[in-house]
């Protein structure tokens, strides 16, 4: 995809010419470093679609008869019909697909080229398959969003225990854990829209970089294309690449996403917290008894390899001078690779959420351990009207007591506190009862795990009806992203359907 002129194919002569230069520079050890024809086989069909709108628009500006429009847009017909591996020669797809009209029709064929030149015209074809590729990504996040939601919605009411620091912390239920992350994935599938939006800008009539001196009509090649916006400045048209750093960004993001939630899910498979299908699962070759988390380990690796793939985007892109450079080529290989690597991993997690079975039993057992229900004795003592720090030094205390009772008594640490421990610590702490500030039920309530839950009742909290609420929400908002997935695609579709028919007025 190398830096070509504008001057524009539009005679024999300057076909001929074209031939010669580039038999001037086919031969030697660097043609096959130079070329990436073979990797550009993912923008073969946008290539044709940016050539045949290009053509219509050619010969609706007068600027190539509708003859030679007719010839080249059959000829295309035929290359399409062939295929990418039919193609042979050139240094990318964009240069064979040239010399293939070319072959076919004669001088003519070159007329194609005309008021473009391959920068402008490789930028196009770039963002016009990335587009759709960042909408299959976004598909996927409502997808994972999708099974997340039902989930919570079957475990609303189960509890659980929440972590911070990988100890237990405090008691919340599966479905408040599972919303945390359709949350995460709702920003992502914002990103990567906001991503595709970017991309769905084009570039066409930018030409090497300076513009054309043809009077070309660039809206309406965007037109034709799906495009939502032309690329104003010609010079920011066919070298900027800001798009491709975007949707990898996008992608590395969720990506990460994706990876914390397979490690917490490999870690709850661990301790029996929940069971993985088997169709996400593997086996060892020697140990017929284990049931390895496999897809969520290659998942959680993913990130890994996202965050390489923008480190090459940025690292392609920084330091290079305005305009094109050949560096440009091994650009947005980084964004394909990436975009695919993160739609498979999405699809993944969204397969092993919706099949998972959680171990309620278990997960009840563990939502109180720690004493995780201490912040909510330490509230219930706020509320009632002690300084938070005071409430929270006699909880303290009383976890303290509880620790050395049952360490002495067992030599495990983890003592459950009662009311009794806790009125103890207040003596000791605030010189007189604890139930001279709350009563006693109120202080058992508070030790419960379910109550404890129950109490944090507030917007976005963990309490079943605070659930519930949310996943209300996160159905309308899934079915809101979805109807912009599906806007965006019936655009690009709508367009293919008019650019056919104006190119069924010329073959």
């Amino acid at each position: 995809m190398t830096d070509d002129s504008t001057a524009g194919r539009d005679s024999g002569d300057n076909a001929g010419d074209a031939v010669v230069r580039r038999a001037r520079f086919s031969g030697g050890p660097a043609r096959e470093f130079l070329s990436s024809l073979a990797g550009d086989e993912r923008i073969f069909a946008a290539d044709l679609a940016v050539d045949r709108a290009h053509v219509v628009m050619l010969a609706e500006q007068d600027i190539i008869s509708d003859d030679v429009a007719g010839t080249i847009l059959g000829a295309l017909d035929d290359v399409e019909a062939a295929g990418h591996s039919a193609l042979s020669g050139g240094e990318d797809v964009h240069e064979a697909i040239e010399s293939a009209v070319i072959d076919r029709v004669g001088p003519d064929g070159g007329k194609m080229h005309t008021a473009r030149s391959r920068n402008d015209e490789v930028a196009a074809c770039i963002r016009y398959r990335l587009r759709s590729d960042l909408l299959d990504a976004a598909e996927t996040t409502l997808a994972l969003r999708e099974a997340l939601i039902e989930a919570a919605a079957e475990h609303t009411e189960t509890l659980m225990p929440g972590y911070t620091h990988l100890q237990p912390a405090q008691p919340i239920t599966v479905g408040h854990y599972l919303m945390s992350y359709a949350s995460t994935v709702a920003r992502d599938t914002a990103r990567l829209l906001d991503a595709s939006d970017r991309t769905n800008e084009s570039p066409l009539g930018g030409a090497a970089f300076a513009g054309t001196p043809f009077d070309i009509d660039r809206e309406r090649t965007a037109e034709l294309l799906g495009f939502e916006r032309v690329v104003e400045n010609s010079m920011d048209a066919s070298s900027a690449r800001d798009f491709l750093a975007e949707a990898t960004s996008a992608l590395a993001i969720h990506a990460t996403t994706l990876s914390g939630l397979a490690e917490d899910l490999i870690i709850f498979a661990n301790k029996g917290y929940l069971d993985l299908s088997d169709a996400y699962s593997s086996t060892s070759s020697i140990m017929p008894q284990k049931k390895n988390p496999d897809t969520l380990e290659l998942t959680r690796a993913v990130a890994g390899d996202a965050t390489g793939e923008l480190t090459g985007v940025l690292t392609t892109l920084k330091g290079l001078p305005r305009a094109y450079n050949r560096d440009l080529q091994r650009a947005h290989p980084h964004t394909f690779r990436a975009v695919d690597a993160v739609v498979e991993a999405s699809s993944i997690a969204a397969g092993a959420v919706a099949t998972a079975t959680w171990n309620q039993e278990v997960l009840v057992d563990e939502a109180g351990a720690g004493f995780s229900t201490a912040t909510g004795v330490a509230d219930l003592l706020a509320m009632a009207g002690l300084p938070f720090r005071t409430a929270h030094e006699v909880v303290a205390l009383a976890a303290e007591k509880a620790e050395k009772a049952k360490k002495a008594e067992t030599g495990d640490s983890d003592g459950a506190v009662s009311a009794a421990m806790l009125s103890s610590a207040a003596k000791a702490v605030l010189g007189e009862s604890l139930f001279e500030y709350v009563d006693e039920s109120a202080v058992e309530n508070a030790l419960a795990p379910a109550e404890s839950v129950a109490s944090r009742d507030s917007f976005g909290g963990p309490a079943p009806a605070a659930v519930s609420a949310s996943i209300t929400r996160a159905r309308e908002r899934v079915a809101a992203d979805g109807d912009a997935v599906d806007r965006r695609r019936a655009a690009i579709d709508a367009a293919e359907s008019t650019r056919n028919e104006e190119v069924t007025r010329y073959v």
